[in-house]
């Protein structure tokens, strides 16, 4: 049987920023419709690696493939297109402070892909709706929302216009234990709805267990293992055993 193309790829990539080496020809490989969590200390590297796979920044040596075809290095649009797959949930949510609920939800749909305003507010109520937030939110500024709930507006914003890849970069940091139950539920629910293929990154064992299907750990630039879940607890590797210890 062929075996099918990954989705996503890092391919012997390396990354050195001055005369420190971040990743150091790392591999891995992520299948569609697979939901990928790394983990790892840090500064080991986990938000380079994503950076990387949006072509935010270009790798020394290596490549990384998006359905086989390397980025970045198409630029213009043709690389927009294949971005324009993606949708990204940043750690902090990085809503706009001047922009309304709906309006940041809608921001990619209004700036990058044109939809006119009447039918982007339309996509954004109905993304708030997938999150578990009422039409009410829509309306008010990100400064009268708790931390949760802009952390499902960010989540809102990043299935809006419904994407094939999605990332996560630290989904529950600095939530409490109950919010970051409901926020992984719903980074679930919503990764399934699309069918899409997922990159976390996380300090959160419990949300690395609850939203992978398969863990990589990120020690000192490479893939040092990778396995389901449920062989976090059972796996002999050092870096492993010291990061679940913890």
């Amino acid at each position: 049987m062929t075996r099918s193309r990954p989705k996503l790829e890092w391919r012997d990539v390396t990354k050195r920023f001055g005369d420190v080496t971040v990743l150091d020809r790392l591999n891995l490989s992520v299948e569609t419709g697979r939901s990928m969590v790394i983990i790892g200390g840090s500064g080991q590297g986990k938000s380079v690696m994503i950076k990387l796979a949006l072509g935010l920044v270009a790798p020394d040596r290596g490549k990384v493939l998006l359905d086989g075809r390397g980025l970045p290095g198409f630029g213009g649009h043709v690389q927009r297109r294949l971005l324009a797959r993606s949708g990204v949930l940043f750690q902090s949510a990085a809503l706009f402070d001047s922009l309304t609920v709906w309006e940041n939800v809608a921001f990619r749909l209004i700036n990058a892909d044109g939809v006119p305003r009447k039918a982007a507010r339309r996509r954004a109520l109905d993304a708030l709706a997938r999150v578990r937030l009422d039409e009410a939110v829509a309306d008010v500024f990100p400064s009268a929302l708790s931390g949760g709930m802009q952390k499902r507006v960010g989540l809102a914003r990043a299935i809006a216009a419904d994407p094939q890849v999605l990332f996560f970069d630290e989904p529950t940091t600095g939530l409490d234990p109950v919010t970051a139950a409901v926020i992984n539920e719903l980074i679930v629910d919503q990764v399934r709805r699309l069918g899409g293929t997922a990159i976390s990154i996380t300090h959160d064992l419990a949300s690395a267990r609850r939203i992978g299907d398969q863990i990589a750990m990120l020690h000192e630039g490479q893939i040092v293992w990778q396995g389901a879940p449920g062989e976090l607890d059972q796996t002999s590797n050092p870096h492993v055993r010291s990061f679940v210890g913890r």
